[in-house]
């Protein structure tokens, strides 16, 4: 994988979900998603308009159960495709981080393609559901994307009180954080960021 050609697609398939993923990191914000999940659509329009990836996610799963399967399963995927696409990692600035405000809230992201996955996060979300869509999947989808990208993620929430603001603000604050995060830093654009020479 070269840094001209960051683009990856990854398919999965469980018995609950079926998943494919194109993503584009050196994109324009182009998104076209259908997960069945209207509040999950909505927060990867985020990602991608924020984030400026071009993304393709089409997503069938178990919703006649509930929303969880399909949420974590497109986390799984988009973290999977993540990863896949940045490929060796070289050249990029390796660290992310924004604070993003949506009227009265204020989210904190700070990230690091460490090849070591961590989640903190610290989300006081303080209604179970925004529309159809259960707040606790949140942390669900961070946790599965976090997994699978091979990414330290911290996500605070410095204030905020209604759910759809914290949330979103959540997204858009992750976007700006990544987008920084896998820049080409043109002083080392050949080089893996890492003292050890690996990531």
């Amino acid at each position: 994988m070269t840094n001209n050609a960051r683009i990856a697609t990854v398919e999965r398939k469980t018995g609950e979900t079926d998943v494919k993923v194109t993503i584009n990191i050196d994109g324009t914000g182009q998104c076209n998603v259908k997960t069945g999940i209207p509040f999950l659509d909505h927060m990867l329009h985020q990602l991608s308009s924020h984030g400026l990836f071009d993304l393709d996610i089409q997503a069938t799963g178990d919703l006649h159960i509930d929303d969880h399967h399909t949420n974590e399963d497109v986390g799984i995927t988009l973290g999977m495709a993540l990863g896949k696409a940045l490929g060796d990692r070289k050249g990029i600035y390796r660290f992310g981080h924004f604070v993003a405000p949506l009227d009265e809230s204020l989210i904190q992201v700070a990230l690091d393609f460490s090849g070591r996955p961590h989640l903190g996060y610290n989300l006081q979300i303080p209604t179970e559901r925004v529309g159809t869509y259960d707040t606790q999947l949140v942390r669900e989808f961070f946790v599965a994307i976090v997994n699978h990208s091979l990414m330290t993620l911290h996500i605070r929430q410095l204030d905020g009180i209604n759910s759809h603001h914290i949330i979103e603000a959540t997204f858009k604050a992750f976007a700006r954080a990544m987008r920084m995060a896998v820049e080409i830093d043109s002083r080392r654009a050949s080089e893996i960021p890492s003292s050890k020479g690996v990531l």
